[in-house]
């Protein structure tokens, strides 16, 4: 049974229910930010790591969330920052980020070992050639199937610049697809 939003709000603001309305937030929403962060950082360790600082940080912030918004989208924030910030921790102090891509592509499975599910594995490793920027707004309108404007109130980008960056990753995505299939 899903619960509203502003029912798990009230019992997380409310001193003697606040952990059962942490706990069916983490229902609601743990298992779609595992994989919104897994598909940034792509190693399951590392997204298991951002996950519980997503889940401290979510607890510790409550108070500090003023209601203005969507829950969902301040959710997504959290975990978002948790899992730039875990690859931010396997860059040098001169590597960006986007320069991750070959060595997370290396975390992938095997294509022996992806089950014949090679049209996926194939696509995976297409988004990792995008930039972060892309790879994010890609990843959370296609598989999140969020709004440009839950997208906008998570990343702090304009829905236009996100707009941009999903028509640019679907098309080198394409590229990509296309030269890479046997």
């Amino acid at each position: 049974m899903k619960v509203s939003n502003d029912d798990i709000l009230a019992m997380m603001r409310s001193d003697d229910r606040r952990e059962q309305g942490y706990r069916l937030l983490m229902r609601q929403y743990g298992r779609a930010l595992y994989w919104h962060i897994r598909r940034i950082v792509v190693d399951h360790d590392d997204a298991e790591d951002a996950l519980q600082e997503t889940a401290i940080k979510i607890f510790d912030r409550l108070a500090s969330y003023n209601g203005d918004g969507d829950l969902m989208a301040w959710v997504y924030s959290i975990a978002t920052r948790e899992a730039l910030q875990v690859l931010r921790r396997h860059t040098s102090i001169f590597q960006s980020i986007d320069s991750l891509g070959e060595a997370l592509a290396d975390k992938l499975p095997a294509p022996s070992r992806v089950d014949g599910d090679k049209a996926s594995l194939l696509l995976q490793r297409a988004l990792l050639t995008l930039p972060t920027t892309q790879r994010m707004a890609f990843n959370m309108r296609y598989f999140d199937d969020m709004s440009y404007e839950q997208i906008a109130a998570v990343t702090g980008k304009s829905v236009a610049t996100l707009k941009t960056n999903y028509h640019y990753a679907t098309e080198r995505i394409k590229d990509y697809i296309t030269s890479n299939e046997s």
